[in-house]
């Protein structure tokens, strides 16, 4: 079955949206560069001061800058790869194209809850509505009942499901042993905290996404056919994301800021998550 018009319509949409975008993000240098700030909790924060992330501290300001750049040369490219043969009637690209529509979902949600307002916020959140809505209109399209056929015998299943309950917990406890510290010993707010309001990243995978990385590894285990549909997805999700994780700790560690166990944890579960998301897609049959 091949694509409704208005999943193609909403597809191009973001990848102009994303590209105008991610180039901001890339290209802007408007501002005079790092200048320290005192946060409300009388901290010294050094903001980024140039381009759209101005407003930022320049550690999580450059970790943005890396995403846009997995952004432009690798989700945007698969955006469209994706599309343009899933509109052809291929599962396997409808598969590629909602896992990349996740991608684009959750990095522009994060955009929109975390970043400092700026010059491109009516962009960020038309990207979060409209991936959100391709997202739920190329799921929709999914032939449940007959999902749990499309595989080849050999499909790594029990692998992929045993990863994404792995990671889910990993993450957790990576996200946890930054939460809690300070709450235990009473100061509350943690370093990452920063000038920040909360920890947008921490609270939306612990609240959200985490249990549906679990959840999804649980339904496939069980051969559920809610697990065919969202397990592949979510591997496909989480290899571009990790992509993206990826190149930020690479641009954390090469400006100074350590990224601790994550630059061992995130590149390891990068190459898993694009093995086994490869791994899948081979074994559908169309």
């Amino acid at each position: 079955m091949k694509l409704n018009k208005s999943i193609a319509f909403l597809a191009g949409t973001i990848l102009l949206l994303s590209l105008f975008s991610a180039l901001c993000g890339l290209l802007g240098h408007q501002g005079d560069g790092p200048v320290p700030y005192e946060s409300v909790r009388g901290e010294t924060v050094l903001l980024h001061g140039e381009g759209p992330y101005r407003h930022m501290s320049r550690e999580v300001a450059l970790q943005g800058i890396a995403q846009d750049a997995v952004t432009l040369f690798i989700a945007c490219p698969l955006l469209l790869v994706s599309l343009l043969f899933a509109r052809k009637g291929s599962l396997r690209a409808r598969y590629l194209l909602s896992g990349t529509l996740a991608y684009f979902l959750v990095t522009y949600l994060f955009y929109l809850v975390m970043g400092m307002y700026n010059e491109l916020f009516l962009a960020y959140a038309a990207l979060t509505g409209i991936s959100f809505f391709a997202l739920a209109f190329t799921l929709a399209s999914f032939d449940m009942s007959a999902l749990t056929g499309v595989f080849r015998p050999g499909a790594p299943r029990k692998t992929a499901s045993f990863f994404l309950i792995f990671n889910a917990s990993v993450i957790a406890l990576l996200w946890l042993s930054v939460v809690l510290p300070p709450l235990l010993d009473g100061s509350v707010y943690p370093r990452a905290l920063e000038h920040y309001t909360t920890l947008p990243v921490q609270g939306l995978d612990l609240g959200l996404f985490l249990p549906l990385s679990f959840y999804s590894g649980l339904l496939f285990a069980r051969k559920d056919p809610r697990g065919y549909l969202f397990a592949p997805v979510y591997l496909i999700f989480l290899s571009v994301l990790m992509t993206a994780l990826t190149a930020k700790v690479i641009a954390m560690e090469m400006n100074g800021y350590p990224a601790g166990p994550a630059m061992v944890v995130i590149p390891l579960f990068m190459l898993a998550s694009w093995g086994l998301s490869a791994g899948l897609l081979f074994k559908v049959k169309t």
